[in-house]
């Protein structure tokens, strides 16, 4: 599947991060927050190396490398949305997300630091 073309305008992003932390964004505005930067993410650093969680919104495959076809990805990031938009916009490093155990990395190339953030 193409990554989503749907542009990601970095003032929209910070404001509905904005909206999001405060509670005023609902549960469709959230997830159309993660599908829109895991599509940024997707056209960042395209490739299929990589599988990217975020659960109930959504997954991706990103970053160059062997490709996952069936069964379970050699590599995976897994975190929730709170967490997979804090590293979009930059309001958490990498690092602090995975030290705070709120995002599980497992196998070759899953630090997407390099990628991060996305706006």
């Amino acid at each position: 599947m193409p990554p989503r073309q749907r542009p990601v305008d970095p003032t929209a992003l910070a404001a509905a991060w904005a909206a999001h932390r405060t509670g005023t964004a609902g549960r469709a505005e959230v997830k159309i927050l993660v599908k829109d930067t895991l599509g940024l993410l997707e056209r960042r650093a395209p490739g299929y190396s990589v599988e990217v969680r975020v659960p109930p919104y959504g997954a991706v495959q990103a970053v160059e490398g062997g490709r996952h076809t069936r069964g379970t990805p050699r590599a995976v990031v897994e975190t929730d949305a709170d967490t997979w938009l804090a590293l979009a916009t930059g309001a958490i490093t990498w690092e602090a997300a995975e030290a705070s155990g709120a995002l599980r990395a497992s196998g070759e190339r899953t630090d997407l630091s390099a990628y991060l953030p996305l706006a």
